[in-house]
């Protein structure tokens, strides 16, 4: 049953991905982005990640998408269907498709063993996965990863996202000097 499932996720992941480049209306498209996500956190739960599927469904479907969605609608935009011929795009799509799937070929090939010394598998030095897996939780071991190994990358996003916002304040801000405002220090001391 989840076999059915994870293709059955999957196909519509592809599908609805394809659709959000294909569509031209930018509504639909980015309604198309939001089942993509919403597949991708069901092939997440599927996997037993469940921490990473509320997340992406919180972050990415909650606010970017609703982001992008109120942003497309606020300006009343005509929709313009345009007789663009898109044929002249597939070679280089093509090429750049293929260039992908050979270095996944490269990377994944016999399971992250390097593929120019196959003939002597023996020599390979490679860990044991299994043995080194302790039972935790999925947040557990998120939250020992970033706060060991990453705690200066967390860090420098976090200080990356106030500068942000800080600037998304500064840039929002109009200072009206003919606003009558309450002057405490005056009020108090005088």
């Amino acid at each position: 049953m989840s076999e059915i499932l994870f293709y059955f996720y999957s196909i519509l992941t592809i599908v609805s991905a394809i659709m959000v480049i294909a569509v031209t209306n930018p509504i639909h498209s980015i309604l198309f982005l939001i089942l993509v996500f919403i597949n991708v956190s069901g092939l997440l739960i599927l996997l037993e990640v469940e921490f990473l599927a509320i997340t992406l469904i919180i972050v990415y479907v909650g606010a970017i998408a609703v982001l992008f969605l109120s942003v497309t609608m606020m300006p009343n935009i005509k929709i313009v269907v345009s007789n663009l011929n898109l044929l002249h795009y597939i070679p280089i799509g093509g090429i750049i498709t293929i260039i992908f799937l050979l270095e996944m070929i490269i990377c994944f090939n016999n399971d992250f063993i390097s593929i120019f010394n196959l003939n002597n598998i023996n020599d390979f030095d490679f860990i044991q996965w299994t043995n080194e897996l302790k039972h935790m939780t999925n947040i557990e071991s998120i939250g020992i990863l970033i706060y060991t190994h990453y705690y200066d990358l967390f860090i420098i996003s976090g200080f990356i996202l106030l500068l942000a916002m800080n600037g998304a304040i500064v840039l929002t801000l109009h200072i009206n000097n003919n606003i009558k405002r309450q002057q405490i220090f005056f009020q108090i001391y005088s």
